[in-house]
């Protein structure tokens, strides 16, 4: 089983950029499509972003459409997620996972520790 370790996140003004990366531990992480997922303090875990395995397929969630961009290098085994025109309520801690949707992560226990984006003035 992949295991992911997320890095980029940090604290940045509004309108900000910061760029995410999401390093499997195993090139059997390329059979998969890799979802970008946060949780903000109080609440649930959403779906942010996802890229298919093929990277013909991205998804958004509606509040990132513009801002954020998802792409993946294979040889390097990395999913990344662009983050432009950061807004305060982006500020979450962020996670990578092998699926786009939290139904479909029911159950899944390999959580890494995520990668803490705060935009605030």
């Amino acid at each position: 089983q992949a295991h992911f370790v997320e890095s980029g996140g940090g604290l940045v003004q509004p309108g900000g950029s910061l760029r995410l990366s999401c390093q499997a531990s195993t090139s059997a992480s390329d059979a998969y499509s890799i979802g970008w997922f946060r949780q903000a303090p109080g609440k649930g875990r959403e779906a942010v972003s996802c890229i298919a395995k093929s990277e013909k397929s991205t998804t958004y969630a509606d509040s990132v459409k513009g801002r954020f961009t998802i792409s993946r290098d294979l040889e390097k085994k990395t999913v990344y997620l662009q983050m432009n025109n950061l807004k305060p309520e982006d500020t979450a801690r962020y996670y990578c996972a092998p699926a786009c949707t939290i139904v479909a992560l029911q159950g899944y226990d390999n959580w890494g520790q995520g990668t803490q984006v705060s935009v605030s003035s």
